[in-house]
């Protein structure tokens, strides 16, 4: 049984959720708008401030739809309300983040400064504090884009296992290893 998709979502104050032709869910609040397609076999049911979902069998496929829309249609009425952000820290001598407008621009211990246009529906902003390392905050309403530009991010510089240097999600633990042991 699927404990997530049986669970209703509750709709709050301002948010509105339409399910238009061809099963899209479209969620409209104070933060802005967002979409998504549904699987034709899962039905949605907007009805009391609450939505719900069902399937139609208990095939395996099924049931992994019916908790995953609930999950993202969760996901979209927290990000029209609340809002997603993400933070990045780089860790490293040298290393920088600066942006203007989307664009940011990395110093990451490469050759060349890395340019990164951060998609339009995203803010970026970077920060340097004195004793801090650079970070870089990404705020968005969906959570999914968030989490892909902010995977990217991290990609092109993935924290290192030997010294920490790399760039890291604000809390993430970086498993060390042992350096070289010593000589004789």
């Amino acid at each position: 049984m699927s404990r997530i998709g049986k669970k209703p979502v509750v709709v709050p104050q301002g948010v509105t959720i339409a399910v238009g032709k061809d099963n899209v869910v479209t969620v409209k609040g104070p933060k802005g708008e967002l979409k998504q397609a549904i699987d034709r076999d899962i039905t949605v049911e907007v009805k009391d401030g609450e939505v719900t979902f069902s399937r139609p069998t208990d095939q395996g496929r099924h049931r992994a739809m019916h908790g995953l829309y609930r999950a993202l249609l969760a996901n979209m009425v927290k990000g029209v309300t609340e809002g997603f952000n993400r933070k990045l820290e780089l860790v490293g001598v040298g290393y920088k983040a600066a942006n203007q407008g989307n664009v940011l621009d990395l110093a990451l211990g490469y050759s060349h400064n890395i340019i990164f246009e951060v998609p339009s529906e995203l803010k970026v902003a970077t920060a340097q504090e004195k004793g801090q390392n650079p970070t870089i905050t990404l705020e968005g309403i969906d959570k999914q884009l968030l989490g892909q530009v902010a995977a990217k991010i991290r990609g092109l510089r993935k924290p290192e296992p030997y010294k920490g240097k790399g760039v890291k999600y604000a809390g993430e633990f970086i498993r060390r290893k042992a350096g070289k042991a010593a000589g004789k």
